[in-house]
């Protein structure tokens, strides 16, 4: 496995997003399919694993703590506070809640010690800004969380290159972690080149355009919690136009002669060494699939043909809806 610098830590050029294993994307996997991915990872040399409080409000930190904790001197450990499952109503039935309030980063923290069975994370994003407080409060916490030994660095989730540089500002930031992907450009009008001009890695989730660029999909079979469900560029009229994109991405693949998901991670990975995609997947097959990646050599003008066949003005649809866009600080077209 090829190797990359993620701050103060050299990693895997490929992470595991461990979110799917038991969020976001339907029911989750049993506890031993998860543990099978988790264990499969590091035996492939996975050294870079990405989870968060808000993932299955807790369950995920849970799993990587029970499989992984054992082995925790064989990886990096990165995980998220600022978004997570709060009992608003009092009635059992947890909410996802976005809060950067210094006290509850502190909160967050302590518990996720817990789950993940550690002395500290290795790196701790703030998963969502907080519009309700300043950049500055929230990352003044995170940084008093370095002090006490709790965290080693900080990183910042889907924000904007101003509130990168404000962040960045009050405590260096380690990296910072948005969605891009051939189908998802947006940290290519600001934020990337921030990244750059302060040293700042950059954490790729979604690289396979959540699923889309493995294959067609069947929305209409999609489990009700699948958050695609509510994805504009899964909209039947949006899917239905980038469905015209799917073919020749394939035939691509199989012309540069490796799987249509090594294709797009592999994309990722010749965009720059500070980038770090982070695939996430609940099976064994897909994260061997993915790992290979890491393989595949891309010329300029392959480079330049996957260009121009997905970018932002190729696919239909947003990333997100009205909601979640608000949510976000990233810069969009």
């Amino acid at each position: 496995m090829q190797q990359r610098q993620l701050g103060p830590f050299k990693v895997s050029a490929l992470g595991l997003g461990c979110m799917n294993i038991c969020h976001a994307y339907g029911a989750p996997v049993s506890k031993e399919q998860a543990e099978r991915v988790l264990l499969t990872a590091l035996d492939q040399g996975v050294t870079h694993f990405d989870t968060a409080a808000l993932y299955g409000f807790g369950a995920s930190e849970i799993l990587v703590g029970q499989v992984l904790g054992q082995h925790r001197s064989q990886f990096t450990l990165a995980s998220k506070c600022g978004m997570q499952g709060v009992d608003v109503a009092s009635d059992g039935k947890l909410v996802r809640v976005i809060d950067g309030r210094p006290a509850t980063i502190r909160a967050t923290c302590e518990a996720a010690l817990k789950r993940l069975k550690t002395d500290v994370i290795d790196l701790y994003y703030l998963h969502r800004w907080d519009k309700q407080v300043p950049i500055e409060d929230s990352v003044g916490a995170l940084s008093d969380l370095v002090r006490a030994g709790k965290i080693q660095t900080i990183g910042l989730s889907e924000v904007s290159a101003a509130t990168l540089r404000k962040a960045h500002a009050v405590h260096p930031i380690t990296a910072l972690q948005t969605e891009y992907s051939l189908w998802t450009r947006n940290p290519e009008i600001a934020v990337l080149q921030a990244c750059r001009e302060l040293g700042v890695a950059f954490v790729a989730f979604s690289p396979v355009a959540r699923g889309f660029l493995c294959g067609e999909i069947d929305v209409a079979a999609l489990d009700a919690k699948d958050i695609r469900r509510s994805m504009p560029r899964f909209a039947p009229d949006h899917y239905a136009a980038n469905l015209k994109l799917l073919a020749p991405f394939q035939a691509i693949a199989r012309e540069v002669g490796c799987s249509p998901a090594q294709l797009a991670i592999a994309w990722l990975l010749h965009q720059g060494q500070d980038i770090l995609p982070i695939p996430g997947t609940a099976r064994e097959d897909h994260l061997r699939d993915n790992l290979g990646a890491s393989d595949v050599k891309l010329d300029a003008a392959m480079l330049a043909k996957l260009d121009a066949l997905i970018n932002q003005q190729t696919v239909s649809g947003n990333r997100y809806n009205e909601q979640s866009n608000r949510e976000v600080d990233t810069e969009a077209f």
